[in-house]
């Protein structure tokens, strides 16, 4: 059995241009977390378009590349709406689970991690300029989250050019797992092992998103930017 909680929260700003969906077909599901890109105009229609046309596209079987085009999919009905005015951009991160197999897709900043018998064991890496600066060996993993240049973004849904997905399938080996999608809203407040720590506490994905926000609440500024994540647990 898959059990899933999700959430979305405006934050301290006048709107929430983040977005969550979680589509169950029975035999598996879908989790869709996307993050408008503040400053472009029209994030909140651009990342309901996404989760959108994800979702609904969505029919189970999946494999990397038909997640791949699905987010391809989006990208041109948001390049659709743009005008002169409004330039329109999202990050998009989706989750598909289907018996021990798991297939997922990311652009942008907005993160998905897997956890298995409590231990982090991956995380996907963002498409920004502050993860170049990890991957140039300037910063450490922990320090996107303070850098100066976090909320640059390489890769969103929208922009200019051709649109690079990073895409994947895996195998789920026995055990528990437990994955996280969520806005750098969100990761930004809550470290990995605070994760981590949160998950063993938990009964259900509800108490570890609760567990976890408790912290986001006490930690984030009056101003802080909208916020949402998606869980999603399994027994293989």
């Amino acid at each position: 059995m898959i059990k899933y909680s999700s959430y979305s929260d405006i934050g301290g700003r006048s709107c929430n241009e983040d977005s969550v969906r979680i589509k169950d077909i029975g035999t598996g599901i879908c989790a869709v977390v996307a993050d408008g890109l503040g400053g472009h105009g029209g994030g909140d229609v651009a990342s309901k378009e996404a989760v959108g046309i994800i979702c609904g596209g969505w029919q189970g079987g999946a494999t990397p590349e038909s997640l791949s085009e699905l987010i391809q999919a989006a990208h041109q009905r948001i390049l659709s709406l743009q005008n002169p005015s409004c330039q329109m951009k999202s990050t998009a991160a989706i989750l598909s689970v289907e018996g021990d197999r798991i297939d997922y897709a990311h652009v942008g900043d907005t993160r998905i991690y897997h956890f298995v018998d409590g231990k982090l064991v991956f995380q996907t890496k963002d498409h920004s300029a502050s993860q170049i600066a990890v991957v140039l060996g300037q910063i450490t993993p922990d320090q996107i989250r303070f850098h100066e240049d976090r909320a640059r973004i390489f890769r969103a849904l929208g922009q200019e050019g051709e649109l690079t997905v990073d895409a994947a399938e895996e195998t789920l080996a026995p055990g528990n797992h437990a994955f996280l999608l969520c806005t750098d809203g969100f990761w930004e407040y809550v470290y990995e092992d605070e994760m981590t720590d949160a998950l063993a506490k938990a009964s259900s994905p509800e108490d570890w998103i609760a567990g976890m926000r408790k912290l986001h609440t006490a930690r984030v500024p009056e101003d802080n930017d909208n916020n949402t994540a998606a869980a999603v647990w399994l027994t293989v």
